[in-house]
C-alpha cells in the first residue's frame, strides 16, 4: 500500500462500517475501510439473520436510501418471513434467515463495486488529533461543547500512518472485548478474533468518557444430532418478499427453521448453577440487553413461566451448525451441554460452539451530536455498538447516517438529520442522543410514535427522493422508484376519478376483505390496465390507513412547532431562571438543537420546556424590538 491520504477513514468492517463506507464512497469521497481481516467483512457474530420487528423497517429504510444491507440479504437469505401478517401493515416486519457464509460474500462482492474505496487490513491503534484554537465564547459566557481537538488520521499497529480529516469508529464488540464462558475469560470481540485494546485509550485521551456493556450469544449444535420429530417446523413464506426495492422476487430455495421449548428440568438445572454464571457470580458487572436476555435472566426474572421458546435456525444451506435462538448463555460448557440435552428434540445434541457473553467498551451518547459526530473532537464520528446499540440493523442504520454526514462535513454542507416522523432510523438516533442508553438499545415498532406512517411498505415513498438528493440513489434505482410511484398515482387517480367505471377508495376501505387480486381484476376489467402487485397493495394499504394517517399528520404539524423552535448552540442553561438543577445538568450535557428535542431528554418535564420557551421568546422579542 502506497496511498496514505484519504477524505474519510472508517475503523471496523462490521455492519456499521460497511454502510458508512458504501454511503461515503457513493457520494464521491475517497474512503479507507480498516479491518483486521478482509474476509471477515460482513461476518455475522451472532444470529445469521436480518430484520424482525422494528429492525426490518430499518433495513427497508437503508435500502430505499441507497444502502447495501437489503441487497446483501436478498442474495444470501435462506428463509424469508413477513412477521405480524395477522396484524395491520403498520407493524408488518420483514425478516430473513441468512446463510452465514453467503452473507459476507455478498457484502464483499458489493463493496468491490464501490468506487474510491480502499480496504486495508490492520488494527487501528490510535487516532491522530491536533488541538483546536480556542474559539470566542458566547455572549452568555458559555462555549457549550466547542471541540477541543480535530481529527488528523490514524496510526495502525504496524506503525503505518493514514491521514484524513474525518474518522468514523465502528468497532462493534471489539473495543476491549472480553468473552466469558463460566469462569473462563478470553480477550476478543468474537470467537477466534482478537480485541482492539489501544483504541480505547486513544478515545479517552481525547476527553471521551467510556462505559461498558454486555451482550451474548447461544450455543450452536450439530444439525444431525437433533430429533426433528419432537420439534415444530417453521417454514418461510410461500411467496417471499424481498428486502430491496430493486428486487422483484426471491428465487433461491427456502428451508425450514424449527421450534422447541425449555421445561422445568432445564430451568432447575440453570437455577442450580447460577453461581457459575458470570452475570450472577459478579464476574460481569456491565449491563446487558433487557429485550434479549440470557436464558439465566429469563429463568430468574420470569420465574412463573414453565417454558421458554427456542428457535432452531440453520446457519446455511450446507452448514452443519444450528443456531439455538432463545437460550443465549454464558454458563460453563458442561452446564450448557447438560441443560441443552434436557430440551425436547435435543437429547442427543452435540454442541459445536458454546454460548458466551462478551463485554466491550462504548461511548455514552451524551457526548455525541445528532449527526453522530462527537462533541469533543471535530471530525470524529461514531456508529454502531460503540453508541450503545445492539443488532446488525441498528448498527447499519447508524453507519449510513455517519457516512453521509462525514461527506457533508467535508463539503461544509448542512448536516443530514432524519426526523422521528420520517424514519425509524431518525427515531433511533434521536432516542440515542436524548436518552443515552444505559443498556444495549434495540429498535421496536413501539418506540416510533408515528409508526402508522413509517411502514415497511412505503419506505421508498418516504426516503428514496431524499437518497437521490444526497447522491446515494443511482439512476437504476431512481428509475424503478419513479415507475412504482407513478403506477401508485395512476391507480389512485383511476379509483378517485373514474366516474361510473371508477372504484372509489371509500368503497375499498369499507371492505376488510378487499385484496390485491380483486383490485387487479377490477383495474383490468374496467380500464384494461395491469399493475404490479406491490403497487396495488400499496394503494389498498394507503386507503385503509387514510383516516389514521390524516390524524397523525396533524399531530406531526403540532410536533414540528417544537422542532422548529431552535435553541442557540451557546445557550447557558445554568443562567436560566426557572430551570431545575437536574434540567440544567441534562440540557447542558445533551445540548439539544430544538425545543422538541429538549422535551424528549430524560429528566426534562413540561415545566422545564415552558421555562425555556418563555425565556427564549422574551429574548427574541427584545431583539426584534
Amino acid at each position: 500500500m502506497t496511498r496514505t491520504r484519504y477524505d474519510i477513514i472508517i475503523i471496523g468492517g462490521g455492519h456499521a462500517g460497511i454502510e458508512a463506507a458504501w454511503a461515503a464512497s457513493r457520494m464521491g469521497a475517497d474512503v479507507a475501510l480498516i479491518t483486521m481481516q478482509r474476509d471477515a467483512i460482513g461476518r455475522m457474530s451472532c444470529n445469521p439473520a436480518i430484520g424482525g420487528l422494528g429492525k426490518g423497517q430499518i433495513v427497508r429504510e437503508i435500502d430505499t436510501l441507497g444502502g447495501l444491507m437489503g441487497l446483501a440479504i436478498d442474495r444470501a437469505g435462506i428463509q424469508f418471513r413477513m412477521l405480524n401478517r395477522s396484524k395491520g401493515p403498520a407493524v408488518w416486519a420483514p425478516r430473513a434467515q441468512a446463510d452465514r457464509m453467503l452473507y459476507p460474500h455478498a457484502v464483499q462482492d458489493l463493496l468491490r463495486k464501490a468506487t474510491s474505496l480502499d480496504i486495508i487490513e490492520g488494527s487501528a491503534e490510535s487516532i491522530l488529533t491536533e488541538d483546536v484554537p480556542m474559539r470566542s465564547v458566547g455572549s452568555n459566557g458559555s462555549s457549550n461543547h466547542t471541540p477541543a481537538k480535530s481529527v488528523q488520521g490514524i496510526i495502525l499497529a504496524d506503525g503505518r500512518r493514514l491521514t484524513a480529516p474525518v474518522v468514523i469508529v465502528t468497532t462493534g464488540t471489539f473495543l476491549r472485548g472480553l468473552m466469558h464462558c463460566g469462569t473462563n475469560r478470553t480477550e476478543g470481540g468474537r470467537v477466534g478474533e482478537q480485541a482492539a485494546r489501544s483504541l480505547s485509550d486513544s478515545l479517552k485521551s481525547m476527553g471521551l468518557t467510556l462505559g461498558r456493556l454486555k451482550t451474548g450469544t447461544p450455543p450452536r449444535i450439530h444439525r444431525d444430532t437433533i430429533n426433528y420429530d419432537a420439534c415444530t417446523p417453521q417454514p418461510g413464506d410461500a411467496l417471499p418478499t424481498p428486502f430491496s426495492m430493486l428486487n422483484d422476487a426471491i428465487l433461491q430455495p427456502q428451508i425450514n427453521c424449527w421450534i422447541t421449548w425449555t421445561n422445568e428440568d432445564v430451568h432447575e438445572r440453570i437455577r442450580a448453577n447460577l453461581h457459575l454464571a458470570p452475570m450472577y457470580s459478579g464476574q460481569i458487572q456491565s449491563s446487558g440487553p433487557r429485550y434479549c436476555p440470557s436464558i439465566e435472566d429469563k429463568v430468574v426474572r420470569f420465574a412463573d413461566k414453565t417454558k421458554h421458546q427456542i428457535f432452531l435456525e440453520p446457519e446455511g444451506y450446507d452448514d452443519e451448525r444450528i443456531y439455538c435462538n432463545g437460550i443465549s448463555t454464558s454458563l460453563p460448557g458442561e452446564v450448557q451441554q447438560a441443560f441443552v440435552r434436557q430440551v425436547p428434540g435435543l437429547a442427543q445434541a452435540k454442541i459445536l460452539q458454546l454460548g458466551y457473553a462478551v463485554e466491550y467498551d462504548f461511548v455514552p451518547t451524551h457526548q455525541t451530536k445528532m449527526t453522530l459526530e462527537t462533541k469533543a473532537v471535530s471530525g470524529l464520528f461514531l456508529a454502531g455498538q460503540i453508541n450503545g446499540t445492539s443488532g446488525y440493523e441498528e448498527a447499519a442504520g447508524q453507519g449510513l447516517i455517519a457516512g453521509v454526514n462525514a461527506v457533508r462535513w467535508i463539503s461544509e454542507k448542512e448536516p443530514f438529520i432524519l426526523g422521528r416522523d420520517q424514519a425509524y432510523i431518525g427515531v433511533m438516533v434521536d432516542d440515542l442522543i436524548t436518552k443515552p442508553p444505559s443498556e444495549p438499545y434495540r429498535m421496536f415498532t413501539s418506540r416510533a410514535e408515528y409508526r402508522l406512517l413509517l411502514r415497511s411498505d412505503n419506505a421508498d415513498i418516504r426516503l428514496t427522493p431524499i437518497g437521490r438528493d444526497l447522491g446515494l440513489v443511482d439512476n437504476m434505482r431512481w428509475e424503478k422508484f419513479c415507475q412504482r410511484r407513478d403506477a401508485i398515482s395512476k391507480i389512485k387517480s383511476l379509483c378517485r376519478h373514474g366516474g361510473k367505471a371508477g372504484i372509489p377508495l371509500a368503497t375499498w376501505m369499507r371492505r376488510p376483505q378487499a385484496n390485491v387480486a380483486d383490485l387487479a381484476a377490477a383495474m383490468y376489467t374496467r380500464h384494461q390496465l395491469c399493475f404490479g402487485t406491490d403497487s396495488l397493495e400499496q394503494v389498498l394499504i394507503d386507503a385503509k390507513y387514510a383516516g389514521y394517517v390524516q390524524r397523525q399528520a396533524q399531530q406531526i404539524q403540532r410536533f414540528k412547532k417544537l422542532e422548529g423552535f431552535g435553541l442557540p448552540a451557546d445557550l447557558n442553561y445554568n443562567a436560566l431562571p426557572g430551570l431545575r438543577l437536574e434540567a440544567r445538568q441534562q440540557l447542558t450535557a445533551v445540548a439539544p438543537g430544538t425545543l422538541g428535542q429538549a422535551s424528549r431528554i430524560t429528566g426534562i418535564n413540561p415545566a422545564d420546556i415552558t421555562a425555556l420557551w418563555v425565556h427564549l421568546t422574551a429574548q427574541r422579542n427584545r431583539k426584534a424590538s
